[in-house]
């Protein structure tokens, strides 16, 4: 599972540094790629087993409803194969660019998958989650921590 935050640094190609924490997902789920895609403010990535799950409950839906069609050409579409390099991957332009990554990024692990911020808009979105969070916890059935 994915788990911990990150500080990190794009270089001019938009190469980022997987932390070693991550890779050991990667290398257990025998993967050495990830994929990428456009989430509200910030990029998801998934080990591609978890994404081909998507991909089959999604494909299952109905594409004639709006919100399926709205899910698919934002969610499904912004899909990219990244494959690790070195120790790195290449973020796609086209998603720096949706996602307005900058130079500084933060990488959050999610568990099943981690989500890429820039830095000044992960900094606000993490303060509004820490005001939220004792109300949230008291609202998730089952969490029972």
């Amino acid at each position: 599972m994915f788990r911990g935050r990150s500080k990190h640094v794009l270089d001019d190609k938009g190469r980022l540094a997987i932390p070693a924490r991550f890779k050991e997902v990667l290398k257990t789920r025998e993967d050495n790629c990830l994929v990428l895609t456009n989430h509200f403010s910030c990029l998801w990535a998934f080990v591609r087993d978890d994404w081909r799950a998507i991909e089959q409950k999604v494909a299952l839906l109905n594409q004639l409803d709006h919100s399926v069609s709205a899910f698919l050409r934002y969610f499904i579409s912004g899909a990219q194969e990244c494959p690790l390099k070195q120790g790195r991957i290449t973020i796609p332009p086209d998603l720096r660019e949706i996602s307005n990554l900058k130079k500084e990024v933060v990488l959050v692990g999610e568990l099943k998958l981690f989500e890429i911020w820039d830095k000044e808009k992960w900094e606000t979105e993490f303060e509004k989650s820490k005001a939220d969070f004792p109300q949230v916890t008291q609202s998730i059935p089952g969490l029972n921590i």
